[in-house]
């Protein structure tokens, strides 16, 4: 498997090269040269081992399967449930939950990153090199991210997340790890200014070479990868037979990307609901067929505080027949101007198979309350989001509908206590969180201000 920049004007990759530049040398993002064929596993199965069939692909010849398969197994044993990622019914109207929050920081993240981290450390093993990952976060991949780097010899990690902008519990799964190889930085900036700085650092070349640097933001290819699996998994659980339809709750685009990724590679999918909350680009741009950058706005669900969807490039590569330069110009437009259009056609094509729904705070409030008093369940407030999204859109009934929880409803206490009276405990692991010291570094939103941060702790 060779894979190739959306934007186009870098030569291709292997697995390794994906895994560790992060970010093509072009600004793009990588992509697979094409999108293998998967077994939907009409019997239900272990996770692990779905996910070794799903990620062989993707990862020859580079990595043999008995080496990816130990990986695999290590990865997810760090999950407190069994099918780490289990499926639940949530009423009678044909809704279920994918739970996705079983993992060491209680996020859809871990998912990927527990799987990340192991594989990144082999690959610079083999290399006999050191590399610093470099991570912006909205809230849960900064924990998750540190967490599968923590201790590991040949990583050091630095994340960036917005400064008062996300939950105390999820500050404090960051900043509470004493490790010498992890870094904290508080920028003085919304998500998308910290992203904005991750880009900058890889844009400086004698810097980027310098660090070594690599990503884990889910502009990492296998970020995506990792993801496709629950798709997989919770289809077969739930309609073994098919077809199925998703309501993904996101900001970036990544998650409700792996699913559509699934769906290239033969997954029976009917329609994916991308809920947003009041940042509410991608659910316009799915109605519209324009992407306009509007402000960032705080809310209830501040891991989809986002305004700049990363992945979205990724599905442009396809929309516009992977057509490298043309993607590169759309990109090169929104940069500047804050606004594309896809056009009548492309827009006709995402319509097919996309469907967008803003739910803002109160709605989430509600929604959170609504469960509760339904079914006795606690969810978060991102999970919330899917779930008002998957019932605000009209479906065959006898299509399932499956909605991603992405977190665990400890990790936002505030808002479930606020719509339930109910106020969600954290797991034994994270019990003392809150009596644990912070390491934190305030920055301007300056990229020459984090160069210089980078220099003097690194190099």
């Amino acid at each position: 498997m060779r894979y190739l920049s959306t934007r186009g004007s870098c030569p291709p990759v292997g697995f390794d090269g994906a895994l560790i530049g992060g970010l093509a040398p072009d600004g793009g993002l990588y992509v697979p040269e094409e999108w293998p064929a998967i077994d939907v596993h009409p019997s239900v199965e272990r996770y692990t081992d779905v996910a070794v069939d799903v990620f062989a692909p993707y990862v020859s010849p580079g990595i043999a399967r008995d080496e990816l398969r130990a990986i695999v197994e290590e990865a997810y044993a760090t999950f407190d449930h069994p099918d780490v990622c289990p499926v639940r019914p949530l009423d009678d109207a044909g809704l279920h939950l994918l739970e996705l929050f079983h993992g060491p920081t209680l996020a859809f993240k871990d998912v990927a990153l527990q799987l990340l981290g192991r594989l990144m450390d082999r690959e610079l093993a083999r290399r006999d090199e050191r590399a610093t990952v470099l991570v912006a976060t909205s809230g849960d991949t900064g924990s998750a991210a540190i967490e599968a780097c923590r201790g590991r010899e040949r990583l050091d990690i630095v994340v960036l997340h917005p400064a008062g902008r996300v939950s105390d519990v999820q500050r404090r799964q960051m900043t509470t790890v004493d490790e010498p190889n992890v870094r904290n930085v508080a920028v003085d900036g919304d998500f998308d200014a910290c992203q904005d700085l991750v880009k900058a650092t890889f844009a400086d070349a004698p810097l980027r070479d310098a660090l070594r640097l690599s990503a884990m933001n889910s502009i990492n290819w296998a970020r995506v990868m990792a993801q496709v699996v629950y798709y997989v998994t919770s289809a077969a659980a739930v309609a073994p037979d098919g077809p199925v339809s998703f309501s993904v709750p996101t900001g970036n685009f990544g998650n409700v990307l792996a699913g559509w990724v699934a769906k290239q590679g033969g997954l029976d999918v009917d329609r994916f609901v991308v809920g947003s909350n009041r940042n509410d680009i991608l659910a316009r741009w799915i109605d519209t067929g324009v992407m306009q950058v509007d402000g960032v706005e705080p809310s209830l669900s501040p891991s989809m505080d986002i305004q700049v969807s990363s992945n979205v490039e990724r599905y442009l590569w396809e929309l516009y027949g992977r057509n490298g330069s043309t993607v590169a110009e759309t990109m090169a437009t929104f940069r500047a101007t804050g606004r594309f259009d896809i056009g009548e056609a492309r827009h006709q094509r995402v319509r097919s198979g996309f469907s967008g729904v803003r739910v803002d705070d109160e709605a989430t409030l509600a929604e959170i309350r609504r469960v509760h008093e339904a079914d006795g369940l606690l969810v978060d407030p991102h999970t919330a989001v899917g779930i008002a999204a998957a019932r605000a859109v009209p479906m065959d009934p006898d299509i399932p509908r499956i909605v991603l929880a992405t977190a665990h409803p400890a990790k936002f206490p505030d808002a479930v206590e606020s719509a339930t009276g109910v106020r969600p405990v954290l797991p034994d692991h994270l019990a003392d969180l809150f009596d644990r010291d912070e390491h934190v570094v305030p920055l301007a939103n300056d990229p020459a201000v984090l160069a210089d941060y980078l220099r003097a702790e690194l190099l």
